[in-house]
């Protein structure tokens, strides 16, 4: 009766050992999941992926027309070379994408043909790309009532006041008075 004990205390003690390792490789269920039915969805071994259908499934860009789009305008690189929207891409080739004023370089882990959710993505590559530059920081304009009419020359001071404009309109009164 001992040992019945014994094993029903040893037998939870261990899963959770074991569990916790599981989870530190996959921290969610329902992303496990998604990585299986991306991958098998995704190539065989040894078949290749076209890379305007990889950059779309892994969210680097929103639609396939985009990234075949990127391709046949060069700004899509390939280990270094330009490269035409059929590329067949393999695991490990390194990608250059120039999109929306910024440049994405990734290294390719794994190949998948459907597109998948963001968790899943971004395990399907290594992202060195540099940080992105950094946002100016711009004050909004100032906000109206609606039917207030135009801004006055009071109002439109204040709001140069506000926006950091100060000198620019003094400057403008200056240019204004000289005969």
């Amino acid at each position: 009766m001992a040992s019945e004990h014994d094993e029903g205390g040893s037998g939870p003690v261990a899963a959770p050992q074991d569990g916790a390792a599981a989870t530190a490789a996959t921290p969610d269920p329902k992303t496990a999941a998604a990585i299986a039915a991306a991958e098998a969805a995704g190539p065989q071994n040894g078949e290749t992926v076209r890379v305007d259908s990889w950059i779309w499934a892994v969210r680097l860009i929103k639609t396939r027309s985009l990234g075949a789009t990127a391709c046949r305008g060069g700004h899509v690189r390939v280990n270094g070379e330009r490269v035409k929207p059929a590329y067949a891409l393999r695991v490990g080739d390194e990608v250059r994408l120039r999109h929306e004023g910024r440049e994405r370089v990734v290294v390719v882990k794994r190949l998948i043909r459907k597109r998948v959710g963001a968790p899943v993505a971004v395990q399907c590559y290594v992202d060195n790309s540099p940080p992105p530059p950094p946002r100016v920081a711009v004050a909004p304009a100032g906000v109206r009532d609606r039917g207030a009419g135009r801004p006055t020359k009071r109002d439109r001071r204040e709001m140069d006041r506000l926006r950091g404009l100060e000198g620019l309109s003094s400057s403008r009164r200056d240019a204004g008075s000289r005969p």
